[in-house]
């Protein structure tokens, strides 16, 4: 055994009440090779954010295998590992019986071993003795860590008084279950004003803020009544656009022209984010009509973009990739454009224009079968700078609940280090 897996009982031993005595995990658990025949049990999964969870229970895009037989079984209390994602804290104990992958570490307890599962899913879940794995896993890359199982096997861990250890699970139960409530309301929060900032932004795009106005019926999708004094025309009346052209990589240059990525338009403003280079005389020869200039509106060619990024100073003179769509103002201004475009009038032309299409991705030819509801000019400025004030106050409370519950997760693993490692007297607690 080498002197690094003394280490974090050396580590935590300021911390960890002087009753409880320090062991290795060979005393506490074995390795189970046990595998199904058949395959037919209830597959789990590994994750760092819930545990070990049933499979069908987790919206997994990764393909299962056809044949399950010869994966590892898994008991009810068992500790399972994802050996290649122990370092991200994949790991947990098993509420259930089941089966998983055969490259993951299944570890049982041993008969009469001092084992609370619950206890021992928290702290070997914490975030220092998940540190502590990190260290002690092998690879040359960060994310192709291992940890084996005779490093495991051998690391140092506490072992409270059984009664203790279920004290402590019992007390984390409930904070933990407090705080995760707490969570799920501010993410609930979340979502329900992105939600009422959609319908802010559909309102006011497409059915205008005036009141009393006569009101007719606009014909697009989700859209309804607009106001009477509105032209509903085709989107190529009241706006340009081009698609970015697809260029080689042979084409790439360590330094020249600009060719900005989709990175580069991910936020409001747009950077060299991930760009390539092009030779400037390839451009005059054959791109030169492409380049944007300063105030342009550049979108990712895809529904789901929801940014519109502006042309800047940084960027200006830069050829858009394939992918980008470069908008310039006409009979639409340029600050409607930018609510139009992010509007669920919008997003629902561009869906109903792919219908029965394998494309993942708009472009020109569909924007230049869309129609818009286009109010007046000085309209499109009064609705712009409503939108503005409105996304402004939802960002503002959107911002508060992701920092609650930022917080709220630091406490959460605060909490949970400080009971594992003792600093809390859940009898005091209680």
């Amino acid at each position: 055994m080498t002197r690094a897996h003394f280490d974090l009982e050396q580590a935590w031993a300021g911390n960890v009440p002087s009753h409880w005595r320090w062991s290795r995990n060979k005393e506490l658990l074995a390795e189970s090779l046990s595998v199904s025949p058949e395959g037919t049990e209830e597959l789990l999964s590994v994750s760092h954010l819930t545990g070990i969870t049933p499979r069908s229970e987790k919206n997994v895009t990764m393909t299962a295998a056809e044949s399950l037989d010869g994966y590892r079984l898994v008991d009810a209390g068992d500790l399972v590992i994802n050996t290649m994602w122990a370092w991200m804290g994949a790991l947990g104990v098993s509420k259930q019986a089941g089966i998983v992958s055969p490259a993951y570490g299944v570890y049982r307890p041993r008969p009469n071993a001092a084992f609370c599962p619950g206890f021992y899913d928290y702290l070997y879940r914490s975030t220092p003795y998940v540190m502590e794995m990190t260290r002690l896993s092998r690879g040359i890359w960060s994310s192709r860590l291992r940890i084996y199982p005779d490093v495991f096997l051998s690391m140092a861990i506490p072992v409270p008084p059984l009664e203790e250890q279920r004290a402590i699970a019992d007390y984390l139960d409930r904070e933990t279950s407090r705080i995760d409530t707490l969570i799920e309301e501010q993410q609930r929060l979340i979502e329900m004003l992105r939600e009422r900032q959609a319908a802010a932004i559909s309102g006011a795009v497409a059915r205008g803020l005036n009141e009393g106005v006569a009101l007719k019926d606009s014909g697009l999708p989700g859209a309804g009544p607009v106001p009477g004094h509105w032209d509903v025309v085709p989107l190529r009346y009241t706006i340009t656009f081009q698609e970015g052209p697809g260029i080689m990589a042979a084409d790439f240059r360590d330094d020249g022209i600009p060719l900005l990525r989709v990175s580069s338009v991910r936020t409001a403003r747009s950077t060299l984010e991930g760009c390539n280079y092009l030779d400037p005389n390839e451009v005059d020869r054959r791109w030169s009509h492409f380049r944007v200039e300063l105030g342009d509106l550049l979108i990712s060619a895809s529904a789901s973009m929801g940014t519109v990024s502006e042309v800047t100073e940084e960027t200006a003179g830069a050829v858009p990739y394939t992918g980008i769509i470069r908008i310039r103002p006409g009979r639409m201004c340029k600050e409607f454009i930018r609510w139009f475009v992010v509007s669920g009038e919008f997003i629902d032309q561009v869906n109903s224009l792919k219908t029965g299409s394998t494309i993942q991705h708009f472009g020109p030819t569909h924007l230049a079968q869309m129609r818009v509801a286009l109010p007046p000019i000085d309209e499109q400025l009064r609705i712009a700078a409503y939108l503005d004030g409105e996304a402004a106050k939802i960002s503002r409370l959107i911002a508060e609940s992701e920092r609650l519950i930022e917080l709220s997760k630091e406490r959460r693993d605060a909490l949970i280090t400080a009971a594992v490692t003792g600093q809390i007297d859940v009898r005091e607690a209680a």
